[in-house]
């Protein structure tokens, strides 16, 4: 089985507007720092959740096409080893939900 390639598009004045795109297919995920910034789920996108380096980051697709949905897992796991925090633990769900805090 291939690995799948991925590449990143970073925003110089903002340190945690990545984006990730696959080198093969049409997906891309933004990447937020909900820690330092607010971020409200689009519903027709995937979002997955995740913390690293004592920030909760959410990952959420851009115009997602059915057939990429499957890569949006490896997609965040190639980041979290960019990012030097491989043992990045994706969630299904935003944490905060449980704590009844206003997103």
């Amino acid at each position: 089985m291939e690995q799948a390639v991925f590449l990143l598009a970073t925003d110089p004045n903002e340190p945690c507007r990545d984006v990730i795109h696959s080198r093969d297919t049409d997906l891309k995920v933004k990447v937020y720092c909900v820690t330092d910034e607010s971020f409200t789920p689009d519903t027709d996108e995937i979002q997955l959740y995740a913390y690293a380096n004592n920030k909760l980051y959410a990952f959420e697709t851009i115009n997602i096409a059915p057939d990429d949905a499957l890569d949006v897992v490896s997609a965040i796991q190639w980041y979290a080893s960019y990012i030097e925090f491989p043992e990045m633990e994706i969630l299904p769900e935003d944490p905060r939900l449980d704590q009844d805090i206003a997103i």
